[in-house]
């Protein structure tokens, strides 16, 4: 006779499986990378449509000055890592409001790094008009 069981999970160690009053432990399977499995690259044609190693290096180093401000403790290095594993659909997002619509660059940029963050921004605009209207998943 089948009972109705429910996973327990502390987030580290073994799960739990409780049936009833009973409980069974579960031996841990081990984590996989979802990462090594989410695609950078879209399949051709649609990266080179969409700029290429070229458009995702300037949405890298843009989207690292964006979030590298005065009193962040992220490192640049990160913030170029954290952009560099996406599509570039899912990166022109990161210059983007909900609507679509280009943000505004933040005040601490000046100089060589607003004119990047800028030209990143009309990159984006036109990278997520462009995957909407190849109707690009992202």
């Amino acid at each position: 006779m089948a009972r109705d069981c429910v996973t327990l999970w502390s987030g580290a160690g073994p799960s739990r499986k409780a049936c009833g009053t009973t409980e069974r432990f579960l031996m841990p399977i081990g984590m996989i990378p979802a990462a090594k499995y989410i695609a950078r690259k879209l399949p051709d044609p649609f990266e080179g449509l969409l700029g290429g190693e070229a458009s995702h290096n300037l949405l890298n180093r843009a989207h690292a000055h964006w979030c590298t401000g005065p009193g962040h403790s992220i490192s640049w290095d990160d913030c170029y890592a954290a952009a560099d594993k996406l599509p570039i659909p899912q990166k022109a997002r990161l210059f983007l409001d909900a609507a679509g619509r280009p943000l505004a660059p933040p005040s601490h940029l000046k100089g060589e790094q607003l004119a990047e963050v800028e030209e990143a921004i009309v990159l984006a605009a036109w990278a997520d008009r462009e995957a909407h209207r190849h109707n690009i998943a992202h």
